[in-house]
């Protein structure tokens, strides 16, 4: 930190302040002359003062903007303004740039040999802002993560603009591990710790971009020079036993790497664009199928009715939603939870994403022939107890599973509808009779996924009155305490962590396989779950806003609480939580 400040010392500027004695200045004043050190640097590692203090003292003093590193997401393209060493060299880091100038987060401010080192370095015009040394650098080590790594591991940084290296040339570990080799297991290890469920590896024209999705959001992260985007796709799809030379169609493959003692299944694919191949890694990290249901989000009603479900010793079981709604992850450990050695279950997936001890998994191949219809047709022959289907897509599937359950097997598989009473339709548009359904169909699960409220930084707040509308609280809106993460580091500043499920389950009951086997509407299916304790996925979110699980912006995004049903003179009869009737 700065020694002085103007025509005062840094010692005198913090007496005045009363934040130490003059014997404690004289004690931090002697151990400089002893080892050469910032008095600053002394009095905080002492504890006589915080950083904190110490930042204010200087701020106020020099005029300079004090500023909360934990608070801002700063954009990759103004981190790679400068390089990691000069960053960690310096303790500093870029934070945004205007026009043609950088501002820095500085730990010393008035170190003229970095300001003009960085404006050598990029051109620009240098404004200063100061912040903690621990908050600068845990912002290096966030925001570098992958670049930083790079340039340690091939001993230079590779500018864009020069040849792109060989593995021989960047160099090999004396285990013989390339140092591009290592660069993918980092960035696998950085996705599993992030709990990211993808890594996205796209070329540009002029650059690499690395994104993972976490929480369901794409998120920006350091990248490697477009130099280095052949060698880098070349060693994924080597590890994913894919052809390195096949450029010009679409490959999947996958491997396993072990990360922090726990092994990852990694699903690789690969798609050709106009500037080079593009992969997503998606990761299988197999500590999900410890899961259980509580903690998939199922409360304690829908769990008791879902392990009384999938304990009958026959039927058609459903769960329904969009694409990475979290139903694999239910399927999973709905198997995981009734595997024995006493049952024989079989899967037909595509793809297998995790396997799974004791029970058999077909993965499906179109191209030979092995479709879900042709596999399952050969399953029934194998003696079955417990059949799970990937995903109904067709008629056909639909027949095959409806006939395996008519004839004394437990039948899984998802099937995509918006709600729970909206799959039995969908069973019948495909062309399943009506007393087929009543007769096979025992119960439907309906999920979404949401992000969970970051526990660090969640707060109480009131959403705008626009919100409140469209959730058709406007007029209960005194009845919740509506909690929402306002951004801490523990997030990395976007207010979420985590996803949990938001569902809903239909059981169906006698009454309602009457009514589906006489053709009535989905209103009327709808009006007898709801007697019978069906609740839409809105109102089961609900019980995570009370809970200040969930924030309402979020619950709304993934649901919808419009639920209409008709009477016999089809007019609409809106609900509670409706807000507009169609």
């Amino acid at each position: 930190m700065v020694e002085s400040t103007g025509h005062k010392k840094i010692g005198d500027l913090l007496l005045e302040k009363a934040f130490l004695t003059q014997e404690q200045l004289e004690s931090g004043l002697n151990e400089q002359a002893v080892t050469g050190k910032r008095l600053g640097e002394i009095l905080v590692g002492q504890g006589v003062i915080t950083e904190d203090q110490l930042l204010d003292t200087v701020s106020e003093r020099l005029s300079i903007p004090k500023l909360s590193l934990s608070s801002m997401v700063i954009d990759p393209g103004v981190i790679s303004q400068i390089p990691v060493d000069v960053a960690r060299r310096y303790t500093l880091i870029p934070i945004f740039k205007i026009g043609n100038t950088l501002t820095l987060a500085m730990a010393d401010p008035l170190n003229i040999i970095a300001i003009d080192e960085i404006k050598y370095i990029t051109g620009c015009n240098i404004k200063r802002t100061i912040a903690t040394v621990s908050e600068i650098k845990k912002a290096i080590d966030d925001f570098y993560s992958v670049a930083d790594s790079l340039n340690q591991l091939i001993g230079h940084e590779i500018k864009d603009n020069e040849e792109q290296p060989s593995l021989e040339e960047l160099g090999q570990d004396p285990s013989g591990e390339s140092s591009v080799a290592r660069l993918v297991d980092l960035m696998i290890s950085q996705a599993v710790k992030d709990h990211a469920s993808d890594i996205h590896i796209e070329p540009e024209e002029s650059k690499l971009r690395i994104r993972y999705r976490i929480d369901g959001v794409m998120r920006e992260e350091a990248a490697p020079p477009k130099s280095m985007q052949n060698e880098l796709i070349s060693r994924i799809k080597v590890s994913a036993n894919l052809d390195v030379s096949e450029k010009r169609l679409p490959q999947d493959g996958r491997f396993m790497v072990q990360v922090d003692g726990s092994f990852v299944d990694l699903r690789i694919s690969t798609l050709p664009t106009i500037h080079g191949e593009k992969i997503v890694i998606r990761l299988l990290d197999r500590r999900n199928l410890l899961l259980k249901f509580k903690q998939l989000g199922f409360n304690e009603k829908i769990e008791t009715s879902w392990n009384n479900i999938i304990n009958k010793p026959e039927g058609l079981v459903l769960i329904s939603g969009p694409t990475s709604s979290g139903k694999t992850s239910t399927l999973y450990a709905t198997l995981q939870d009734i595997n024995s050695v006493e049952k024989n279950i079989i899967t037909v997936e595509d793809p297998v994403e995790y396997s799974l001890p004791l029970i058999i998994q077909v993965q499906i191949n179109e191209k030979a022939g092995l479709t879900f219809p042709s596999t399952l047709r050969s399953i029934l022959r194998q003696n079955p107890d417990t059949i799970m289907i990937g995903e109904i897509r067709d008629g056909e599937t639909a027949r095959m599973a409806v006939r395996s359950a008519l004839t004394g097997h437990v039948v899984f598989s998802t099937i995509h509808t918006n709600d729970a009473p909206s799959t039995i339709m969908r069973l019948i548009d495909m062309g399943i009779e009506s007393y087929l359904v009543a007769s096979a169909l025992k119960g439907v699960l309906a999920q979404r996924l949401v992000r969970t409220n970051c526990p660090d930084c969640s707060e109480s707040y009131r959403p705008s009155d626009i919100v409140l509308q469209r959730a058709g609280l406007i007029d209960r809106a005194d009845s919740f305490n509506f909690q929402h993460g306002v951004g801490c580091p523990k997030c990395k500043n976007s207010g979420f962590r985590g996803l949990t499920g938001i569902y809903e389950f239909l059981e169906v009951s006698s009454s309602m396989a009457e009514l589906i086997m006489r053709g009535a509407s989905l209103h009327q299916l709808m009006d007898n779950a709801r007697q019978n304790g069906y609740k839409p996925l809105f109102e089961a979110g609900l019980e995570k806003i009370k809970s200040g699980t969930v924030c309402l912006e979020e619950l709304l995004k993934e649901t919808s609480n419009i639920e209409t049903s008709f009477n016999h003179d089809t007019a609409p009869v809106v609900r509670e939580f409706d807000v507009n009737p169609v």
